[in-house]
């Protein structure tokens, strides 16, 4: 169907139709109670709270002994809250912060796995790209260089590639 043929459609609905059916809609699916959960108690503070102590978790377990470091769990926190339209700088902060506590846990002890690495780079050039799509890197520029900088102090193998993305702005 199209959003035409769906805007003629609900446009023959009464208000009591609609009303059924989008009440139907948020029984039924979860992306839609989340949605207007959200529309209603925009609380966006509290939603980058919990999804840093997940994505630290990550990292910094709480249980167990060894960190799972999955850049996947906070990717999916960041498509999450860019659905929702959740504000840029809180967006950038959570792009920022999954980084920092890599590179946090990195300090502490050596990480064997190439892919960590290479996933970290992905994230930072994702991190300044959204940086530069939404007008806001002068906001975040010491917190983007410094991130470049731990990873030239740490020796990453890839710090170079860091190091050429900082150069480019």
């Amino acid at each position: 169907m199209s959003k035409r043929d769906l805007k003629k459609y609900l446009g023959e609905l009464s208000k009591s139709q609609l009303e059924e059916q989008l009440l139907e809609l948020y029984d039924k699916f979860t992306d839609v109670k989340v949605y207007y959960d959200f529309v209603f108690n925009p609380n966006e503070e509290k939603l980058i709270r919990e999804a840093k102590i997940k994505i630290s978790n990550e990292y910094f377990p709480v249980k167990g002994k060894k960190p799972k470091m999955r850049r996947s769990v906070a990717q999916k926190f960041i498509k999450h809250f860019k659905t929702l339209g959740v504000d840029v700088f809180l967006v950038a902060d959570l792009m920022l912060y999954n980084i920092e506590i890599a590179q946090a846990l990195s300090a502490e002890k050596t990480i064997k796995q190439v892919m960590f690495y290479k996933s970290m780079f992905i994230s930072f050039h994702q991190v300044v790209a959204y940086l530069i799509e939404h007008s806001i890197l002068n906001e975040f520029y010491d917190r983007v260089v410094a991130v470049k900088e731990e990873a030239v102090n740490q020796n990453w193998f890839n710090q170079y590639d860091f190091t050429a993305v900082t150069e480019r702005f």
